[in-house]
């Protein structure tokens, strides 16, 4: 006879049986799913936008042009969330709340891929050059998920911390306007924006119960938005000129070109890219208190490549994990992967119908930067908390966390660092993640593997 099952149940459930259903497989009720699903479109529209922007404008691209690249974008975005999320079984998707999308990280090696193509082909040369990063993913995913044991929590910690750190000068951009290049930006008004949005989140989460509590975030986002119009601050160009439908055509940029030298770039890119991802399963497990081993972070890596491969033949680009919405679930403390796949199917819906996007597109920059101060704030926050059960009592692990910490704010601190590095060398350690990654497992390598099985065995267990 079988034996009743013990622990949490990993199957999708929506009422509490005799096992109980764990957090990220609860099917929450329509009138919380919403709007927690909003307000991860709302904490990450920005960034799915942002690469198809910079890019559309340094190609040269007119506007009918620039809407199918961000049709694109948010389209590929709503495919790979909800891969990633319900998955497919021992094969792709890690089943956590986890959102894909095309990551800035590949902005500037793109860019350099343009600038030394030929006018016409720019596009092509950085797609064949994506597909590759793709396939070269899919190859070497599955490496990654065998590699854990090198990370436990002391470099997990290390790695979570740097993710927030190193993405908090994206919502300060954002709170100064948006536009770096702009006359007024860093402006009173902006601040003040910001701050005003800031403030109205912190009283949501200091008054507000239960529900509105957990949506503090989307709560700021909306009354922000609301105060901006009347300032002229909110954009409505974009909801006017917006198509109501236009379906990505595959190849609409030409035939994919194959350049050795983009291809080479955009590989590196790639394994940073799976690193970040690696990462951000990593500390969503930690979130969400669903251990991630090595075959879920395989199945993860396996749907970044599929949608970096698949990607460029409707005009995305790489594909990885956002962090924005690593840190709604840190906040919210929202863990259904269910929401999160509910917020990919409206990236699909925005996709295909552009002026549905526009609306989303209304929050201005400044609001959206007093949200994300709060969002990669509790990203650091959740690696300080593994940090602090990491074992600091140890000198060596001070030291471990001291010195990875500092390589990976040198980009911050100083972004002319490694200018004078190879162009290899400044993709991977340009990234405060990675260079920060790199050297904690390292030194993990040299204070708890090397030379000792008893250090091993004391760091192994920590994890």
């Amino acid at each position: 006879m079988a034996q009743p099952a013990k622990g949490p149940v990993e199957g999708p459930c929506s009422a509490p049986p005799e096992a109980p259903c764990h957090p990220v497989d609860e099917k929450l009720p329509l009138p919380r799913l919403v709007p927690a699903a909003l307000q991860h479109i709302a904490a990450m529209y920005a960034g799915v936008v942002t690469p198809p922007l910079i890019i559309g404008q340094a190609v040269g691209l007119d506007a009918a042009g620039m809407t199918r690249l961000i049709a694109a974008g948010l389209l590929i975005a709503g495919l790979a969330t909800i891969l990633q999320t319900i998955g497919i079984t021992g094969f792709a998707g890690n089943r956590l709340p986890f959102v894909n999308a095309a990551s800035s990280a590949g902005i500037a090696p793109m860019l350099a891929i343009a600038e030394t193509s030929a006018p016409g082909r720019q596009l092509p040369a950085i797609y064949g050059a994506v597909m590759v990063a793709g396939a070269f993913c899919l190859v070497v995913g599955p490496f990654f998920g065998r590699l854990l044991r090198f990370f436990p929590p002391l470099v997990t910690g290390v790695v979570i911390t740097l993710i927030g750190v190193t993405l908090m000068p994206v919502p300060v951009g954002w709170a100064q306007g948006g536009d770096n290049s702009a006359a007024d930006f860093g402006a009173m008004k902006y601040l003040a924006l910001a701050a005003f949005t800031l403030v109205v989140i912190l009283l949501f989460q200091r008054f507000g119960k239960g529900f509105v509590k957990q949506v503090a975030l989307l709560l700021g986002l909306f009354v922000g938005t609301l105060v901006a119009i009347p300032f002229g601050m909110a954009d409505f160009s974009t909801l006017r000129q917006a198509p109501v439908a236009a379906l990505p055509t595959p190849f609409a940029f030409g035939a994919p070109e194959f350049q050795p030298a983009a291809i080479l770039s955009l590989c590196i890119v790639m394994l940073v890219l799976m690193t970040e991802s690696s990462a951000g399963m990593l500390a969503l497990g930690e979130i969400c208190e669903r251990r991630t081993d090595g075959r879920t972070i395989t199945r993860g890596l396996r749907t970044d490549g599929l949608a970096t491969l698949i990607g460029p033949v409707f005009g995305s680009f790489p594909t990885s994990a956002f962090a924005q919405n690593v840190g709604v679930v840190s906040l919210t403390r929202v863990r259904s992967r269910y929401v999160v796949a509910v917020a990919g199917g409206v990236l699909l819906v925005l996709g295909a119908f552009p002026v549905l996007g526009a609306v989303v597109s209304l929050v201005p920059m400044p609001v959206l930067g007093g949200a994300g101060i709060v969002l990669f704030g509790s990203i650091a926050v959740s690696g300080i908390r593994t940090l602090a059960e990491a074992g600091l009592d140890d000198s060596s692990n001070i030291i471990l966390v001291a010195v990875a910490l500092g390589a990976g704010i040198i980009p911050l601190a100083a972004p002319t660092f490694y200018a004078e590095f190879p162009a290899w060398a400044q993709t991977v350690l340009g990234s405060g993640i990675s260079a920060g990654a790199l050297v904690a497992v390292l030194l993990n390598l040299f204070f708890h593997h090397l030379g000792t099985r008893s250090r091993t065995a004391v760091a192994l267990k920590s994890s």
